[in-house]
């Protein structure tokens, strides 16, 4: 069939980042620099009506690239990121019956771009220390036609040697050897200016890590000019547009303090970053990028937990070596740092567990659910179960007199919220009138099992953050002979509802702790928690449409969605 793609790009997994439904908002999976002053270097760019309307010409950047590497410009090309002059080198000498020669782990695009030239992968392991030279140059034969080396490398940031990198050179001549310098400017030693004098190296290099300009989309490849010259056929004439092109070389014009000083502070984070993992990890790698890597027993959790925090990491499942690591970005500035250390320490160091009673404690699918549903009843509005869970899933939510009123209003019923919650209360309660006709309240049920409460209480201390009134509250635990297993008990006359984050931080004042874990089956249990900085872990409430509910959950920020409350014991550290 014509409309199916070759076989060769059927064969290639596109490239993405994994990620979670979980809203992130502070990114560190993608290992962005600093964000420069955008608007001053937009101004530096000058006139950019020429940079829209004509083709781009990056003779400009071209001529400012090579000075600073001290070459002629005709060795330097212009390229749409470093990922566009790998493609380019790798298409220009890698090919059916030839292969590519790197490092594992190491940057993911160079399997993908060697796959597309039609090259065979070859890679022997490279997993902390030294460059294995002897072992590159064993797997060295006739076919090779680039050995690729990422320094410092991603994802692991671990550097090659000036040393070991001209040798490599020097002892296979005839194969083209790619240096891919993105992360060098956090290196403590740059080989560029002896890596420019070998007559079969190329190098590439960006202005998204250091120069914090990722959108741009600008990269070089340099090299001898023999070398370069190949690389005008192997991609087309028009790949970086003008507008890049202006700003880019308006970076390179500025003045170097904020490069060199947003540089400095990645290095600081970089060492504080390794000294903080260094006991909550099971292994750090020595990096020398803008990034750390490191495993943890748990990763998965660790991934999710972070993410629930608003945090994103990089994870590699199915990647060899790095099943069990997280790479993650230094922020670049203090309050970034803060807060990622804030949520590694709550992750990994949990001091208390918190829950939302209802729906995660309490089953009250036969109480406060159908005294919702009665309650609309007596006024002669017909309120369905989905209504309700479509009510808590769109948050706003924890006061079920209120939430009555709402859905009686949605069916053109009105009633004050005193008749309302009057009513309800009856129901729920059960009424004095009839002392033979027990109150919803008393369908409740105990949804953990006790000796599951018990083993977590010996763990960590619990405590309980509900929207319910305290005699409700303390009437179900005493009932179930649980109120001595919680810690602390935040109840409706303690303050604010949630969504707000006021009750989950006062739990937190009164257990004296300033980390914890909130396991809650609503949005706005997820979004309490979040804000306060506790990990949100969602599970789905008894009589709930579970694939509803959990997306509500996920975009409220949720780290994880439980299928039950025993998977919590398993993700403790």
């Amino acid at each position: 069939m014509t409309r199916r793609p070759t076989a060769r790009l059927r064969a290639i997994t596109p490239y993405a980042v994994p990620r979670l439904p979980t809203p992130i908002d502070l990114p560190l999976d993608g290992n962005e620099g600093p964000a420069p002053e955008a608007e001053r270097l937009a101004e530096e760019a000058g006139p950019l009506a020429a940079a829209i309307s004509r083709y781009p010409d990056p003779s400009a950047l071209q001529q400012l690239w090579a000075d600073r590497l001290g070459v002629p410009p005709e060795r330097v090309r212009i390229t749409a990121g470093a990922d566009e002059a790998l493609d380019r080198i790798i298409r220009a000498f890698v090919g059916p019956g030839r292969e590519m020669l790197t490092t594992a782990p190491t940057f993911e695009m160079f399997e993908r771009y060697c796959a597309l030239a039609g090259g065979r992968y070859v890679d022997v392991p490279w997993t902390g220390g030294p460059l294995p030279l002897e072992a590159l140059l064993s797997r060295v034969t006739r076919r090779t036609g680039v050995i690729a080396i990422a320094t410092p490398n991603n994802p692991t940031g671990t550097c090659a040697s000036t040393g070991a990198l001209l040798e490599l050179s020097a002892r296979a001549p005839d194969v083209v050897v790619l240096v891919d310098l993105a992360y060098v400017e956090f290196a403590d030693e740059d080989p560029t200016s002896a890596l420019l004098e070998r007559p079969n190296v190329m190098l590439t290099r960006t202005v998204s890590k250091a120069r914090g300009l990722a959108g741009l989309r600008v990269g070089c490849a340099a090299g001898p000019a023999d070398l370069v010259g190949w690389l005008r056929a192997a991609g087309n004439p028009y790949s970086v547009s003008g507008l890049s092109l202006a700003v880019a070389a308006a970076s390179f014009r500025s003045d170097e303090r904020r490069v060199n000083e947003a540089v400095a502070e990645v290095r600081r984070e970089r060492e504080a970053l390794a000294r903080l993992l260094a006991p909550l990890a099971s292994r750090v790698w020595p990096s020398q990028a803008n990034f750390v890597l490191a495993e943890f027993p748990k990763v998965r959790w660790t991934w999710e937990a972070l993410a629930g925090l608003g945090i994103g990491v990089r994870c590699f499942p199915g990647r060899p070596y790095l099943e069990n690591a997280l790479r993650i970005a230094c922020p670049g500035n203090a309050a970034d740092f803060a807060r990622l250390e804030r949520g590694l320490r709550a992750v990994l160091e949990p001091q208390a567990l918190l829950f939302d009673m209802d729906g995660v404690v309490a089953d009250v699918s036969a109480s406060y659910d159908e005294a919702i549903v009665q309650t609309a009843a007596a006024f002669g509005a017909a309120i369905d179960r989905g209504e309700i869970a479509a009510a808590r899933a769109r948050g706003g939510a924890n006061n079920d007199w209120e939430v009555t009123r709402r859905l009686m209003a949605a069916h053109g019923v009105e009633q004050p919220l005193e008749a309302v919650t009057a009513r309800f209360e009856q129901i729920y309660q059960g009424s004095k009138e009839s002392p033979g006709a027990p109150g919803l309240c008393e369908r409740e049920r105990l949804i953990p099992a006790p000796p599951l409460l018990e083993r977590l209480a010996a763990r960590l201390p619990l405590g309980i953050v509900t929207g319910r009134p305290r005699r409700d509250a303390i009437r179900f635990l005493d009932r179930c002979g649980l109120r001595d297993r919680f810690s602390v008990l935040v109840t409706m006359e303690d303050g604010p509802l949630k969504p707000d984050a006021a009750p989950v931080r006062l739990a937190l004042e009164r257990l004296g702790v300033g980390r914890a874990w909130m396991v809650g089956d609503t949005p706005d249990d997820m979004r309490a928690a979040r804000s306060a900085g506790v990990v949100p872990i969602g599970i789905v409430a008894p009589g709930h449409a579970p694939e509803t509910m959990r997306g509500a959950l996920f975009e409220a920020g949720a780290g994880r969605v439980l299928g039950d409350l025993a998977e919590l014991e398993e993700l403790l550290p």
